[in-house]
């Protein structure tokens, strides 16, 4: 969940139960320490359940992301494929959670690791997705995310790629396009095909586009939504 304030931050967390990390994008801060600055409020409202963002995945942001998670070292980080070897290194631990953002081709079981900064402007780098888990691992990276999924536009390919996070004990957050109405059955696909940690990003279709903040209603249900299908797994 993105939160529009510290205030939106603590409710969300609160209503969540402590189980979501609230996404802060470097993207929206001048410098580093301006970003420092402030994530540091939203560390403290939320057990240090901060997820340090990029901004739509824009690949411009990977250094920032690494320079300030760094610093701040929050449960998690967003990275572009090419970032997530940087990240790793200056966090200078295993504990939080890194992931690696890897698109869809609209062929199954083939996905596009070319989402850094220079690699984006080139033609798609297509491997198999166990080839691009296995590059994240070596690299450091605790998940894969595939971005922009578009909900459930490529709902066989999303299979694909969670049935291979399963296989090679690999975490997965499904990003992209992800609502009320899609949340049930992208999560259902994750955990009937056996992913240990499932993160979906939800982030703009529960924002009050009025205020700029996170509805805290829609992130009740959500979480109500994920209790159900984890208990029922």
């Amino acid at each position: 969940m993105l939160a529009g304030s510290v205030d939106n931050a603590e409710e969300i967390y609160k209503v969540a139960e402590g189980h979501v990390v609230v996404g802060v994008l470097t993207k929206n801060y001048s410098s580093d320490d301006a970003a420092i600055e402030d994530m540091k409020r939203y560390q403290k409202v939320t057990e240090n359940a901060i997820s340090v963002g990029l901004g739509a995945g824009d690949p411009k942001q990977s250094q920032m992301v690494s320079r300030v998670s760094a610093v701040l070292q929050p449960q998690h980080v967003n990275q572009v494929f090419t970032g997530v070897g940087t990240s790793r290194a200056l966090i200078g631990q295993n504990e939080t959670a890194i992931n690696g953002l890897v698109s869809p081709t609209g062929k199954v079981g083939i996905v596009n690791i070319a989402t850094g900064p220079l690699s984006s402007q080139q033609p798609a780098a297509e491997v198999p997705v166990e080839t691009a888990i296995a590059l994240l691992q070596d690299m450091g990276a605790t998940s894969f995310k595939f971005f922009p999924m578009g909900g459930l536009k490529h709902e066989d390919e999303f299979k694909a790629v969670a049935e291979a996070c399963a296989k090679y004990d690999f975490n997965l957050e499904p990003t992209g396009g992800i609502d009320l109405d899609n949340f049930e059955e992208i999560l259902q696909i994750a955990l009937d095909a056996g992913v240990k940690q499932v993160i979906p990003h939800i982030y703009s279709s529960i924002i009050d586009k009025e205020t700029g903040l996170t509805r805290p209603e829609d992130v009740e249900q959500l979480w109500a939504i994920t209790k159900r299908l984890v208990d029922a797994q």
